[in-house]
């Protein structure tokens, strides 16, 4: 699941919720009365029976070292392509590396084993063995019963062309650092914690968002495909890996993804990309659902010529096909009856691109998105259908319509949604249940 913070007084506190949630040691009350503790014993595997006094005193003892997170989150900005304010970090390119290097000295510093796999996704492992007995934690009793899967934590770092330097990189700094947080509180779980920084959640590069998460989940037909996906400079994806130190031995990208269960819980900690929690004056969003995403790529051909010497009658103009494909996006949108339906393109590129001369080639990508996975996929048909007809009335060419993705929504764990409602409340923050319109990697950890 994901978690959700308006501005940076917010960070302080949802670091402190992330921590709490880490630990899990929020509340303690009797089983028959709060359920939260039926939350609590789920993950942790044994009853809860104990007083609140270990709770109290942990949640008092909590400290983020605010002024040195926000110093590595200026730090790591540093590493772009653009200057600052601007953060610019692409997929396997030279400051996209140097961030990667910055990362894991931080997981070593703060004595995490860190290990990456071939296509650069990097985890953060925190193996603490607990010697407390009045402990809550995503966990079971360790003795001569198996460890079971560690609780995870993360984001990304990469960065698409003049973003901000909060996006993603909360979520992995942030992590890092509520495990040290934890360390300095004296708190030592049984099961162990992993901070994991996600390879390419943007599309930037290769045209596929959540690329590393996607891998983890398993998706077989991604795996294939990037064997043969190029760049727009036509260097293949393992080229690009192999080029930053990945995959150098791993045509077979399977080899990147999790068996079922490898972990207990994943939460994500993000910056809102909206303006809700901000203009309630509210601190955190708990994401309790994302909307289900789809991507399409669209391309038109006529037949170009001189911008002076074609009469109006007489052309095929893939650029106006473009955009009419483009208002007829919006109009099938707002046609849903829902305000949880949007559609963007974000992509328009004109072929050969000069002033003097009618676009022979048009390239489109197109976002949609909805909560509803049966109405987003009747607007993507609608979308097809317009292609069509349009290309029929102006005499253009279709020469693709490509579903890049469509995934389907996810709910957030009902358990975990519950433990950071009650960290928040533990720690006296103004909070709200929301639907994440924006996805990141927890979409496809879920």
């Amino acid at each position: 699941m994901s978690l959700r913070f308006c501005n940076s007084h917010s960070l302080y506190h949802l670091l402190l919720v992330l921590v709490i949630f880490c630990s899990i040691s929020a509340i303690y009350a009797k089983a028959n009365e709060d359920p939260t503790i039926r939350t609590m014993e789920a993950f942790s595997g044994y009853p809860i029976h104990e007083s609140n006094s270990f709770v109290t005193n942990l949640a008092s003892s909590l400290s983020v070292d605010a002024e040195t997170l926000q110093k590595r989150i200026d730090e790591l900005s540093t590493f772009s392509d653009t200057p600052a304010p601007s953060v610019t970090r692409v997929l396997y390119t030279e400051n996209d590396v140097l961030a990667r290097s910055y990362i894991k000295n931080l997981m070593g510093l703060s004595g995490l084993s860190v290990r990456e796999d071939a296509v650069g996704n990097i985890f953060g492992r925190c193996n603490l063995k607990c010697t407390l007995h009045m402990v809550l934690c995503f966990s079971q009793r360790i003795g001569n019963e198996a460890v079971l899967a560690p609780v995870a934590t993360g984001s990304h770092i990469d960065a698409i062309p003049y973003s901000g330097k909060y996006d993603g990189v909360v979520g992995v700094l942030g992590a890092i650092e509520a495990i040290n947080v934890l360390k300095r509180s004296g708190f030592k779980p049984r099961r162990s914690l992993e901070v994991i920084m996600f390879t390419s959640e943007e599309p930037t590069r290769y045209g596929i968002s959540c690329l590393g998460s996607r891998l983890l989940a398993g998706i077989e037909s991604l795996a294939k495909d990037l064997t043969s996906t190029v760049d727009g400079q036509n260097i293949s994806f393992l080229d690009g890996a192999r080029s930053a130190g990945y995959a150098k031995e791993h045509n077979d990208l399977s080899s990147v993804f999790l068996k079922k269960g490898s972990y207990s819980a994943f939460v994500e900690l993000h910056i809102e990309q909206g303006p809700i929690l901000e203009e309630e004056g509210t601190s955190i969003g708990i994401v309790t659902a994302i909307a289900a995403p789809a991507s399409m790529k669209v391309d038109f051909e006529g037949n170009g010529g001189h911008a002076g010497a074609v009469l109006m009658p007489n052309r095929n103009d893939a650029g106006l096909a473009a955009a009419e494909l483009a208002l007829a996006v919006e109009k099938h949108v707002l046609e849903s009856g829902s305000i949880d339906t949007v559609g963007t393109v974000g992509i328009l590129e004109l072929h050969p691109g000069a002033i003097n001369s009618i676009p022979s080639k048009s390239h489109l990508e197109i976002d949609t998105r909805d909560i509803d996975e049966k109405r987003r996929n009747s607007v993507i048909e609608k979308i097809h259908q317009s292609a069509i007809t349009i290309a029929k009335n102006r005499a253009v060419t279709l020469s693709e319509f490509k579903i890049v993705n469509q995934d389907p929504p996810a709910l957030s764990e009902k358990s975990i949604i519950e433990a950071v409602e009650a960290a928040s409340k533990e720690l006296n923050l103004t909070h709200k249940f929301m639907i994440s319109r924006a996805y990141h990697d927890s979409l496809f950890m879920a």
